[in-house]
């Protein structure tokens, strides 16, 4: 998931005498990167943080490396198609550590409960909690919970954070990719986020289209053992999906990306609900994917590992890395043309995680 504190560059000032926080600076997307770099980034500022990563990496006393990341959980609706806010909770704080090339360790876990939620609601949701997290082998060792006035707080929020161990001799970060690294997708965009918008909005098609939320550290644990030092970094499409999460990348590494549409996987069924609601499958949200940027030389044999795994299978070589002092993301168009990927302006799907 999208860390609280990330963005590395200041692209427009905020209005601080008169300006106030609106949905679109949640949305993963530019006004979300202005918010953090103009309020956030300066008042916390360290080393650590401002590497603007999803987790921070850091040595120990002992001489090991560990990660630690920390996440909040506001979806609409709390259950979904393919899983709800509990196992939500738990696969993206440890997607947030795998990222990194971590073995997650541990979780932590806090609730805040609306008044008159209902107690069937809240242990089907704990079940949920409890249940991924054993599937991942990642237990939630601590914990809090407040209440809340009704109307206070829309049911349930989660808030979670989780350490990691790294292995000796991974070190993946977001100003790592270089000009001529092939940029790889683990699978199929758009499904989370389409999956929430149409239960959302009571809509259903021929086919259903549910949530790609799951742990990936499994997956991540093969890609290690497979590239290793080769991998330069990983990074998961949440909030803003492919397109914020590589402008992201771009201007952490001080390069731009050239992808092509007709590489992006995309379901069938997800490209049409997207046509139909009017959304870019490219801004989607998604919560069992992950972009690698990898040196050329080891691509191959990284997608190999990656559609070897079921968390994978789907897996591709979407682009490559690209020196532009401009940072821009530019993609080839299934119809030959060209266009610029930007930021998402605005808020394209609310409360989608």
């Amino acid at each position: 998931m999208n860390s609280p504190v990330k963005s590395k560059t200041i692209r427009r000032k905020l209005d601080l005498r008169n300006g106030r926080v609106d949905m679109s600076h949640g949305s993963g997307g530019r006004a979300m990167a202005d918010l953090i770099s103009g309020i956030f980034r300066e008042a916390l500022a360290n080393d650590l943080l401002d590497q603007g990563n999803d987790q921070a990496c850091f040595p120990t006393p002992a001489g090991s490396r560990m990660v630690m990341t920390t996440d909040g959980y506001v979806v609409s609706p709390i259950f979904f198609p393919g899983g709800d806010i509990g196992s939500l909770a738990v696969h993206g704080t440890v997607n947030d550590l795998a990222m990194a090339g971590a073995k997650p360790l541990y979780l932590s876990a806090s609730f805040i409960i609306e008044e008159g939620f209902p107690f069937a609601d809240l242990k089907r949701i704990a079940d949920s909690m409890g249940e991924a997290s054993r599937q991942a082998g990642v237990p939630v060792i601590t914990g809090d919970t407040k209440v809340v006035e009704r109307g206070k707080a829309d049911g349930v929020f989660i808030s979670t954070a989780g350490v990691g161990v790294v292995p000796e001799g991974i070190a993946l970060s977001g100003e790592k990719a270089r000009p001529g690294d092939k940029v790889l997708v683990s699978g199929t965009l758009g499904d989370h986020g389409v999956a929430i918008m149409s239960s959302r909005e009571n809509l259903s098609f021929e086919t259903e289209i549910v949530s790609d939320s799951a742990a990936l550290h499994t997956l991540v644990a093969d890609m290690v053992a497979t590239a290793g030092p080769a991998i330069r970094l990983m990074r998961d499409p949440t909030r803003g999906g492919l397109a914020a999460t590589l402008n992201e990348l771009a201007h952490q590494s001080d390069v731009g990306f050239r992808i092509s549409e007709n590489d992006i996987p995309v379901r069938p069924e997800v490209a049409a609900a997207c046509e139909l609601l009017g959304l870019d499958p490219l801004f989607v949200a998604n919560e069992g994917k992950l972009i690698a940027v990898v040196a050329p030389e080891a691509a191959d044999a990284l997608l190999a590992a990656m559609r070897a795994h079921p968390l994978g299978e789907n897996a591709a070589i979407i682009g490559e890395v690209v020196e532009d002092d401009q940072h821009f993301v530019q993609m080839t168009t299934g119809f030959g043309g060209g266009r610029i990927v930007d930021w998402l302006s605005g808020e394209q799907l609310p409360r989608i995680c």
